[in-house]
């Protein structure tokens, strides 16, 4: 990459994880503290978590689009700024109510669309890729740091105190945003990483993204419902002091990152990408089932912790690859799109779902629940057919007509491991799904050169 990719790489990853790291410090205590709240009941806990995800699903694709208007830093800084008032509120509320306006206003910052769409605008096309991967590695570390911090710093400050540290971490992605982040020299529209409104009915109509859009809502809706409860019974039936979960969470994550990484090798570069996905839901649903039968023991909450994130780690790794395979090559950033909103959505129901079902039948019902939603899941995922091991590639070919356009394509699909190409005219571009193992680059980017 060049200076100016590894600056935008890092700076937007950077941004990327402050705002997660802000949305997730609580979820290892939130349910603990909220018990302190006026008006609390388990349902409105679950609400005060997953508020965020409904605001967020509703909201990331305009404020995407907005930035295409706009300007994509105006939409970043001004989402921060929205993201750090709705922390401010939530840090002075004594009420659970006023906690769920917070966390509302939290998720209404919605940036994720256009920090990709900057993103793209600061990379070449065979780098984006690499930027991707670093701001999505970015999320995956801040995700992670939150359960182990969250239970430490809240012994120092408080959740209250959390809050403010989140509205803190904002504006320092605004310094971020302001001073460190690239200015693009243009910015232009990139169906690669943002939805095309004209194709969102034929990305809803696809039952191979279907499938996994409804996978990553139960992943998520699964995660929210568990930290729900699981503090609880760390505390309450397993006996272990609040601050003393990290010494939990610490080891799991570090050992699921291990374990996860010969599931990851094995799906890619063996190409048995179905067999490591329905063995990781499996797996899913086995920790909920573990959670369930042995919550009243710490060592059985470690083993299901383990096997959980060891097959969330690697179902958070393969989805998006998943989606960037089945989608058909024109309407990635389409397909990402949706898949977010409904990762998202999964965040609110996990949180009100899970909310109910304790209120109603217990702390380790909520377990049922997520690992029936994860057998569902296994049901429904394997009707999926084997995917096609293409990675997406693009290609600047320069101006062109419609007629040059369709002549291109022909020759493009002519060469060995090309499996889809779409030239498209106004974008001066040509979108490619290749196989790595077969496609001659020297060829392909000849096309290029040529019209370069």
């Amino acid at each position: 990459m060049t200076p100016v990719e590894s600056r935008a790489a890092i700076s937007l990853a950077s941004i990327f994880s402050l705002r997660m790291l802000g949305l997730f410090l609580i979820l290892p205590v939130f349910a603990l503290y909220a018990e302190e709240l006026v008006g609390v009941t388990p349902l409105l806990i679950g609400l005060a978590i997953g508020a965020y995800g409904l605001t967020q699903a509703l909201l990331q694709i305009p404020f995407g689009m907005l930035s295409d208007h706009i300007g994509r830093k105006p939409v970043i800084i001004g989402g921060l700024l929205i993201f750090a008032l709705g922390s401010v509120v939530a840090a002075q509320a004594d009420t659970i109510w006023g906690v769920i306006f917070g966390r509302a206003i939290q998720g209404s910052g919605a940036i994720a669309a256009a920090v990709m769409a900057l993103a793209a605008d600061l990379t070449q096309e065979h780098n984006r890729l690499k930027v991707m991967a670093v701001i999505g590695m970015s999320i995956g570390a801040a995700f992670a740091l939150s359960l182990i911090l969250g239970p430490i710093i809240n012994v120092w400050i408080g959740v209250p105190g959390i809050f403010w540290l989140t509205a803190v971490l904002a504006l320092a992605g605004v310094g971020i945003a302001v001073f460190l982040v690239p200015d693009p020299k243009k910015s232009v529209f990139h169906r690669d990483t943002e939805p095309v409104p004209g194709q969102f009915a034929r990305v809803l109509a696809n039952p191979d993204l279907l499938r996994l859009d409804l996978g990553i809502l139960v992943l998520h809706m699964g995660l929210t419902a568990v930290f729900l409860v699981l503090p609880l019974a760390l505390r309450d039936t397993a006996g272990l002091d609040v601050a003393s979960h990290w010494k939990i969470y610490l080891p799991v994550l570090l050992l699921s990152v291990l374990l996860m990484i010969p599931f990851v090798v094995v799906a890619e570069s063996r190409r048995k990408m179905k067999q490591v996905f329905l063995l990781s839901i499996g797996l899913m649903a086995v920790a909920q089932f573990v959670f369930y039968i042995f919550f009243h023991s710490l060592w059985g909450l470690a083993l299901a912790l383990l096997i959980y994130f060891t097959a969330f780690n690697v179902l958070e790794a393969t989805l998006p690859s998943l989606v960037a395979k089945m989608a058909p090559v024109e309407s990635k950033g389409t397909a990402m799109g949706v898949y977010s909103t409904s990762q998202f959505s999964g965040a609110f129901l996990g949180g009100v779902l899970g909310g109910w079902i304790h209120t109603h039948f217990g702390l380790e019902a909520v377990f049922l629940f997520a690992g029936l939603a994860i057998a569902v899941w296994f049901l429904v995922a394997s009707g999926m057919p084997e995917p096609r091991y293409l990675n997406s590639h693009l290609l600047r070919v320069g101006a062109i007509d419609a007629a040059q356009a369709h002549e291109l394509e022909v020759s493009l699909l002519a060469l060995d491991g090309v499996g889809e190409a779409v030239v498209v005219a106004d974008d001066e571009t040509a979108y490619l799904k290749i196989d790595p193992k077969m496609i001659d680059m020297a060829a392909l980017d000849e096309f290029s050169v040529a019209r370069g």
